[in-house]
């Protein structure tokens, strides 16, 4: 069984038409000669001196693969997906745009099925085994061969080995060291601290939590719990003051309430009852 049946072949990336080996792109494969013996020049009229050749590619560095070849005439809209193959020709030469050869490129990771190669032959009665009929173009037939191909597998970057041995090591690692100041102050004689300047370190050092953070410090430490005196029940005897006040509470009934608040407007009845004094009219 061949490569090809086995998908260890890499697809084709890129086809381009080209006029000659110089102008043919760096890493393409330039089809000159026919799968029956014949050149592979196209040219379009008996009168062209130079033509062209189809020329493609197998570069998998641009990360993008040929799906798919078709050829098309002037009078047909390109499919959608698919774009006319690029042109690398000598200054004043053309392709004939009768006919033209378009592809659908796509991601690698996206595409199961690649176009793995491509011929020409000069005679449309031959006929090519595995392969597929794309279209004649200027007496010439275009054929492809479609299949799984093989990705390239990623290498691992070599490594020093020299590295890698120094990592390995039964012993444990020492604990890190403290970090210390690299540019410490200078230490200043007892005597000239002044008074002031002692009480703030002393302070300070009173305020610090013993794990040296600043997270166990808040606004209330050092400020010592007490109540105001005026709640404070024990001190002022206020403990008397309140059962009394509570005895002396009475509760009173619906009918007491409504007794003592009792209004009866007799007197907004009977100012209304009154009748206006009538002044007499000017005559």
């Amino acid at each position: 069984m061949s490569l090809m049946e086995h998908g260890a072949v890499r697809p084709v990336t890129a086809v381009a038409w080209t006029s000659n080996t110089s102008t043919c792109p760096k890493g393409f494969t330039l089809i000159n000669i026919t799968e029956d013996g014949a050149a592979a020049n196209f040219t379009r009229s008996f009168g062209m001196k130079s033509g062209y050749y189809l020329c493609y590619s197998k570069d998998l560095t641009g990360g993008m693969v040929v799906a798919d070849i078709q050829v098309i005439t002037d009078k047909d809209s390109i499919p959608h997906g698919y774009c006319y193959i690029a042109e690398h020709l000598e200054l004043k030469a053309s392709v004939s745009k009768k006919k033209r050869v378009c592809v659908r490129v796509g991601p690698v990771g996206s595409i199961d099925t690649a176009v793995l190669d491509i011929k020409l032959t000069a005679k449309s009665k031959m006929m090519l085994q595995h392969y597929t009929y794309v279209g004649d173009i200027h007496g010439y037939v275009l054929w492809c061969r479609k299949g799984h191909f093989s990705s390239p597998i990623p290498q691992a970057k070599p490594r020093s080995v020299s590295l890698d041995l120094r990592k390995l090591s039964l012993e444990q690692p020492p604990a890190p060291l403290p970090l210390r100041s690299s540019n410490p102050p200078p230490p200043v004689p007892p005597g000239r601290i002044s008074q002031r300047r002692s009480s703030l370190h002393t302070k300070d050092n009173l305020d610090k939590p013993a794990d040296n953070s600043f997270q166990g410090i808040t606004a209330l430490d050092g400020v010592p719990f007490s109540l105001h005196p005026n709640f404070d029940i024990q001190a002022n005897g206020t403990t008397l003051q309140l059962n009394s006040q509570l005895n002396n509470i009475r509760i009173k009934s619906v009918k007491d309430i409504e007794n003592e608040y009792n209004y009866t407007f007799t007197v907004e009845e009977s100012a209304a009852k009154r009748s206006r004094p009538s002044v007499p009219s000017a005559q």
